[in-house]
């Protein structure tokens, strides 16, 4: 924006806060002009001013994540979402937390530089503070969404974006995210103006929906709606209440539908609310709800309700550090331990999980130490690695057979791997690599919880939890329809990425883990050196390599010595530097001109690659760059 420009809108605010009319101005609502004064008299902001977001640097920007990981992932499928039903191009949706800093984003790659500009990137604060009246801070400050348009922005920095804004509340009515969507075109026409503000407030909903429901697992749930078919959507009440039958927690619709404040119903009994009895509430319990039933208020209004039971605590299982602990795999990395204690959790409470990483960062070991942790310890754990198997035999092998169901068929059947998991997990490794037409078996099985085999034996009750994996982008799978993107939610309740090896804390530990189990009982010992220079292989083959490698080291060892030479007929000795190959030589070359001209801004060329600073770090060292003295 030019400094003429600026002025004028500088000049425009000034008139339309200070003048006569406080609804004179640019337009008629008053949070906007309620915004101004604050950003004038409180914050003393200059609508003229260029200075650009204040931006949250790593390690700061997990901070700001880590208490709202609950929800990351379903509101990333959620923004996606959003992004595609908006139209995507010239839009950019973000989620920042209640101080209003960009914890996640999503918008198309080859409009990344044009979104920065405009200070839409991870770690940008958009408090009202900060950046004066905008969608993130104004809705913050307001509670309730916000649309901010063009020059209704108090800084005139910001006149080129079009914001719409709606605030996400926990389980007790408290402020814990925003979802904005920003656009950086031209105004667009009326409808799409409210298009796209009715499909940010439907997207924050479904998000807190979303964490209502997997809140509190300790607590009944109760889901009401004056309308049998509405119970399970979007405009469903949610009540949860102990087991005193006191309220704990509701959600907005729940208010709406009752027409009752929040303090008139948390911490107050039920049977101030419901004349049907407590007891005959309990009786129609259940853990998956699937029919509804008639309840009725005091004043008389009849609902409709389904009513899920409470998951038992069990001291047992609570993944505290000593659970956690696993002799046969390597948790030390506090990633991997705090994923592992909140994947537990979920796990527990019938919430699918999602292992994300490279091949061989030990998904499957990952799984099987959840399974050990789990209640269901003592019950089956079931693996199923779905780009193993023939696409000819995995429908037969998930879900089974009768004799005598197709040629070759055994003359008794076959139990699938679906039916051996019940009671227990049931682990699907490769999962974007299953053929679509299973995928749509697999999610009804999920759904519906019953499974039938193949040559149409009667459905037969499914009690199954469920952790899939992939080394794949599984938004990737569903863009390029290798993936049902139905399914893609349901497997993905909540998302655990494991590092790849060279990037974790505990590299040494799993080493000697890896060690103690490949040499069993036989006293193995590494010459000086071996150590420091196997932990700073980048080994790309992750844990799997590094197994390898060591039963090849113990297996070659004299009397037990591990020697340097050992260790160089397997991996070089010296890494291949830039000077080595053209494209290390070009990457050199970029990261150079990217950190001269941010003048060593580490922060900023991490943005702008679209990487984190950990990464930029590793790869200014693989080079052998350094800020000059």
């Amino acid at each position: 924006m030019t400094p003429t420009l600026l002025s004028a809108h500088a000049q425009q605010v000034l008139q339309a806060v200070q003048g006569p009319h406080v609804s004179a101005g640019p337009t008629a609502d008053l949070a906007v002009t309620r915004s101004w004064r604050r950003c004038l008299d409180q914050h003393r902001l200059d609508p003229a001013s260029h200075r650009a977001p204040d931006v949250v640097e790593q390690p700061r920007l997990q901070d700001h994540r880590a208490p709202l990981e609950h929800i990351l992932g379903v509101a990333h499928w959620q923004m996606n979402s959003l992004h595609q039903q908006i139209g995507r191009d010239g839009h950019v949706v973000l989620l920042t937390d209640a101080r209003g800093v960009a914890i996640d984003s999503v918008f198309n790659d080859a409009e990344q530089a044009e979104f920065q500009r405009a200070g839409l990137w991870l770690g940008s604060v958009w408090s009202e503070e900060n950046e004066g009246t905008n969608g993130v801070g104004t809705c913050l400050v307001e509670q309730r969404q916000v649309t901010i348009r063009r020059d209704e922005h108090f800084r005139g920095k910001h006149v080129g974006l079009t914001c719409s804004a709606s605030p996400i509340f926990d389980s007790k009515g408290q402020l814990l995210a925003v979802l904005n969507l920003s656009s950086v075109r031209e105004e667009h026409s009326l409808q799409q103006h409210f298009q796209a503000m009715a499909l940010t407030h439907l997207s924050a909903r479904l998000i807190e929906s979303c964490f209502f429901l997997g809140d509190d697992p300790h607590r009944y749930l109760l889901r009401l709606h004056p309308q049998a078919g509405f119970v399970g959507l979007l405009g469903e009440g949610l009540l949860s209440f102990d087991e005193n039958a006191r309220i704990c927690s509701v959600n907005q619709a729940a208010l709406d539908l009752l027409g009752l404040g929040r303090e008139q119903l948390v911490g107050r009994a039920l049977t101030k609310v419901l004349e049907t009895p407590v007891e005959r509430l309990i009786s129609q319990v259940s853990a998956q709800p699937s029919v509804c039933w008639p309840v009725r208020l005091l004043d008389g209004r009849l609902f409709y309700g389904q009513l899920r039971e409470p998951l038992r605590k069990a001291p047992s299982i609570t993944p505290t550090p000593s659970r956690i602990s696993d002799t046969r795999v390597c948790l030390e990395d506090p990633r991997l331990q705090r994923g592992f204690a909140r994947a537990l959790r979920v796990l527990e409470a019938d919430v699918p999980v999602f292992l994300q990483g490279e091949t061989g960062t030990g998904k499957e070991a990952f799984a099987t130490a959840l399974h050990r942790a789990s209640s269901r310890a003592n019950q089956p754990f079931v693996a199923i690695n779905c780009a193993a198997i023939p696409e000819s035999l995995i429908e037969s092998e998930l879900f089974g057979y009768r004799g005598g169901s197709f040629t070759g068929a055994r003359k008794d059947g076959m139990v699938g791997k679906l039916e051996q998991a019940h009671g227990g997990i049931l682990f699907l490794d490769e999962i974007a690599d299953m053929p679509l037409a299973l995928q749509t078996r697999l999610l009804r099985v999920l759904e519906e919880r019953q499974v039938v085999p193949l040559g149409g034996a009667p459905e037969r009750a499914l009690d199954v939890r469920v952790i899939s994996a992939s080394h794949q982008d599984l938004q990737a799978c569903v863009a390029e329809g290798r993936l049902r993107e139905d399914l893609f939610y349901r497997i993905g309740g909540f998302a655990v990425q494991l590092p790849p090896l060279r990037e974790r804390s505990d590299k040494g530990s799993v080493l000697d883990l890896l060690l103690r189990n490949e040499a069993k009982s036989k006293k193995v010992r590494l010459q000086a050196g071996v150590r420091e220079h196997l932990l700073a292989h980048a080994w790309p083959g992750n844990v799997r390599q590094l197994r390898t490698c060591l039963r090849t080291l113990v297996a070659l060892a004299w009397e037990g010595l591990i020697t340097l030479e050992d260790v160089a007929e397997l991996l070089p000795l010296e890494p291949v530097t830039a000077t080595d190959n053209p494209l290390g030589m070009s990457e050199r070359h970029t990261l150079l001109d990217l950190i001269e001209s941010e003048h060593w801004h580490v922060a900023r060329v991490a943005a702008r690659l679209g990487i984190s600073r950990n990464t930029l770090y590793r790869k200014l060292r693989h080079h052998g760059i350094s800020r000059p003295g």
